[in-house]
């Protein structure tokens, strides 16, 4: 092994190499996610400390009046403990972790992906990207179809940085924007937004803001409301009808 050798390494020429393969590529949340890792030496043999996957997604933020893209990280996972790989080797590591509950769905303008990094010290870290597509958790989908049946469509949804009392567990939420365009919400109300808090996996706060269609009687009223929602997998068969109840208070 020459000196030569090892110096371009060091410079991520004919170095280690890094490539993950997921098992697939779509998940729900709430589901183990799981692959390879697969790690090709280089010209020399290298020392790695560790290898780590990065579950990351983009979201909006604002600063001074303008709005920035940036992304967060969901979660950080570390797959091996330090090894050696020789020149030409090549070792698979296998890896499997749970997709939080809060992991955005992929629709729209959010995405998700997993970034995978290989530590080797006095050397350029190999790294590798990978896009997820993420649905929602199973329950998850059974709230959406409860709003859903009652006329309301999904507008868009997208993830903006977390009000301050949020941010303790995550930099970002995600919003979903519900449109009424059929049913009793028809023409009384302009949106529904909904935000999914995931308690468990059998367990969701909805926090909801209703807007309401504004008039010339009502210009000096807010036309917008903020309600809270607790929803248990168990109350799931009366849910709409509670639901429906609730925004009718307030359309």
């Amino acid at each position: 092994m020459s000196f030569f050798n090892k110096a371009l390494a060091s410079l991520g020429i004919g170095a280690t190499k890094v490539n993950t393969r997921l098992s697939r590529s779509t998940f729900n949340a709430g589901e183990t996610v799981d692959g390879v890792v697969i790690i090709k030496g280089g010209n020399v043999e290298q020392s790695v400390d560790t290898i780590y996957l990065t579950l990351f997604t983009n979201y909006s933020r604002t600063s001074n009046d303008r709005t920035y893209e940036d992304h967060a990280i969901i979660k950080h996972i570390k797959v091996a403990e330090p090894f050696v790989v020789m020149q030409d080797e090549i070792i698979e590591v296998e890896f499997s972790f749970i997709l939080p509950l809060n992991s955005p769905v992929t629709t729209g303008q959010t995405a998700v992906w997993v970034k995978t990094a290989v530590d080797i010290k006095n050397a350029v870290d190999p790294s590798d990207e990978d896009s997820l597509t993420i649905g929602p958790s199973p329950f998850m989908s059974e709230i959406l179809d409860c709003i859903t049946s009652l006329g309301f469509s999904i507008r868009t949804a997208h993830c903006f940085e977390a009000p301050n009392r949020f941010r303790s567990k995550q930099a970002f939420i995600q919003e979903f924007e519900f449109e009424p365009l059929s049913g009793g919400f028809e023409g009384k109300l302009d949106e529904l937004e909904v935000i999914f808090f995931a308690e468990n996996d059998e367990s969701y706060e909805l926090l909801i803001e209703v807007d309401r269609k504004s008039s010339a009687n009502d210009r000096f009223d807010s036309d917008e409301s903020i309600v809270r929602m607790r929803v248990r997998k168990s109350e799931i068969a009366e849910f709409s009808l509670r639901f429906k109840q609730t925004i009718e208070q307030y359309s």
